[in-house]
């Protein structure tokens, strides 16, 4: 009983935060509760997404292969300009059109819930821990790639809420944040990145070559 109540409780709880967070970021990318970020640029042939994580300290950096993902990396690394750490995705244009990448076995959200803007809710994925930071993943569909980024303090039950995501004044995407599930577990943010854009600057560079 208490334990209804209490769910009850923060689900109400979650529903005001929603309208807080609705109000608040206006037209501007949403502010997620201890991160600085994400921000996305595209160098090169590379998709670079950056965040400072307040609420992770560590020591000393270090740089990470993604399993199956054969030109992309993760770093992690103390946050030179304040409180918290850096973590960086470089990720592969390579990579994400590959079809090995693109034959991994399709993954709902951590704690099964469905992926939004997808219509069969889940996409090829590979999940993967590094220090401080567990069970992050990376999704890739024809024209999404999508990251999870799990969140320590972010404790609102239930709570689920997607807005479109911009780098400048461009929609890139959208960003979805959720709360912790029924076992208290797997609250995090989602990105997800369209790569309609980047696919067909790419098929221009490649008929320049040829």
């Amino acid at each position: 009983m208490e334990i209804t109540l209490r769910k009850r409780l923060l689900t109400v709880v979650a529903l005001l935060s929603f309208s807080f967070f609705s109000v608040s970021c206006g037209e501007g990318n949403v502010e997620i509760p201890g991160v600085d970020g994400p921000n996305v640029n595209l160098l090169e042939d590379n998709v670079v997404v950056s965040m400072v994580l307040e609420d992770v300290s560590i020591m000393a950096g270090a740089t990470y292969k993604v399993p199956k993902y054969k030109k992309s990396f993760i770093g992690l690394n103390p946050n030179l300009e304040g409180a918290g750490s850096v973590l960086t995705f470089t990720v592969s244009l390579d990579d994400i059109f590959s079809s090995d990448v693109n034959r991994l076995d399709p993954k709902t959200l951590p704690g099964g819930r469905m992926i939004p803007g997808v219509a069969a809710g889940a996409l090829p994925a590979v999940a993967f821990t590094v220090e401080k930071v567990k069970n992050m993943a990376f999704y890739v569909g024809p024209k999404v790639f999508g990251i999870w980024v799990p969140l320590q303090n972010f404790n609102l039950y239930g709570f689920a809420w997607t807005k479109s995501f911009k780098a400048g004044d461009k929609r890139v995407g959208n960003i979805s944040l959720f709360g912790q599930d029924e076992n208290g577990e797997n609250a995090g943010f989602f990105l997800a990145l369209s790569v309609k854009s980047a696919y067909e600057k790419r098929l221009k560079k490649l008929s320049r070559k040829y």
